[in-house]
């Protein structure tokens, strides 16, 4: 491959043998070249200007600059997608989503015996990831997780978020919101729970794509900040109003056709995905009808495209974030495309339009296209 083509990646670990693995590990992907090494996170900083790197891949405790410190440096100065690889990020640990909320995009567990791990594995797996991230949109955050530096007087207050435009809404009231997300899922999550408000009428049915050793404190974190209870959702019981569910581990959240409950399958993945967003949603769709809410989030490949067809053809409200505030503007833009999308909304304004829509209220801001 043309070496100006290829996914320039810098390496950060205060590991020399790990540094020279991963080197040799990525060296077998032809389309990967790694541009620099670091061994701390002021060095990587230091680097980054004349490196430009497309991705990086970042250990989390280091000396002099840890991992989380330079994720929040990386995305104040020079925003890149990050991967932190770790042996600090495994299923149990805090660390996981205090790093994606400082602005990384993905982690990987690093094996603690990496000259004993199946390196084979390894190596597809950290392309892979590497791939994926190369085409990810990232945005700059300003003091993320830090005490911001003492504030200039202002004259004027700060802006915040609009909401669409609303009219009254002819249809049927809304009784339930699905939400699907992927590639920057719990970032976009945690924005549009965490301003939902308290009393918030609706059961939120939540599809995640993400390691199911994970999903268990991607809960808990979004639990912090969410007005509304936040738990994963348990076969055959009854949503609630005002709860978020999330589908649970390896397992497609479904509705039962009489009472609608919740009903958990086992049955092949979709699209290449159990829990899929696509079977949640024409599941909510056969229960309820018109009164569906389908959200489309921030997200690789097409599951929800169909699901999101699934809501509109029963008279259901269809949202997709739009490409400007989407990670990857995978998922959304198959929906997009597959004229099942009703309203194109930006992130922050999702959650003004989701509460605004159970007031019996309708969107006229962000059409697709009509």
């Amino acid at each position: 491959m043309n070496p100006q083509s290829a996914i320039r990646v810098l390496l950060i670990d205060d590991s020399p043998l790990v540094l020279h693995i991963l080197q040799r590990l990525l060296s077998r992907s032809p389309e990967i070249q790694v541009v620099g090494t670091a061994a701390n996170g002021r060095e990587a900083l230091d680097l980054l200007p004349d490196l430009n790197p497309d991705v990086i891949c970042t250990d989390l405790h280091m000396p002099v600059m840890d991992g989380l410190e330079f994720t929040r440096a990386v995305m104040d100065e020079y925003p890149r997608p990050i991967l932190v690889v770790s042996v600090s990020v495994e299923p149990d640990s805090p660390n996981i989503f205090r790093l994606l909320e400082a602005g990384a995009v993905d982690i990987m567990p690093k094996p603690r015996d990496i000259l004993g791990a199946n390196l084979d594995k390894l190596a597809k797996e950290l392309a892979s990831k590497i791939r994926i991230l190369a085409g990810v949109r990232v945005f700059r955050r300003r003091n993320n997780g830090r005490s911001a530096p003492a504030a200039k007087p202002v004259t004027k207050p700060a802006a915040i978020p609009r909401p669409p435009t609303f009219l009254p809404h002819p249809q049927v009231p809304s009784r339930i919101v699905v939400i699907g997300a992927s590639t920057g899922g719990p970032q976009a999550l945690r924005e549009i729970l965490g301003n939902l408000p308290a009393n918030f009428p609706l059961p939120v049915m939540c599809i995640q794509h993400i390691g199911s050793s994970f999903l268990s404190e991607m809960v808990t974190w979004l639990a912090e900040i969410c007005p509304l209870p936040v738990r994963k959702a348990a076969h055959g019981e009854i949503p609630q109003a005002g709860v978020v569910y999330f589908a649970p581990e390896d397992a497609h959240l479904e509705l039962d056709d009489g009472g609608g409950r919740f009903a958990l399958s086992l049955a092949a993945p979709f699209d290449g995905h159990r829990p899929s967003v696509t079977v949640t949603m024409r599941a909510a769709a056969r229960c309820f009808g018109a009164g569906t809410i389908g959200v489309l989030l921030t997200g690789m490949g097409r599951d929800g495209a169909d699901g999101m067809m699934s809501i509109a053809a029963a008279g259901g409200i269809t949202i997709a974030q739009d490409e400007a505030s989407s990670t990857v503007y995978g998922m959304p833009k198959q929906a997009v495309e597959l004229g099942a999308v009703q309203h194109i909304l930006p992130l922050e304004q999702i959650a003004p339009a989701l509460a605004a829509l159970v007031n019996n209220h309708g969107i006229v801001g962000g059409m697709a296209g009509k």
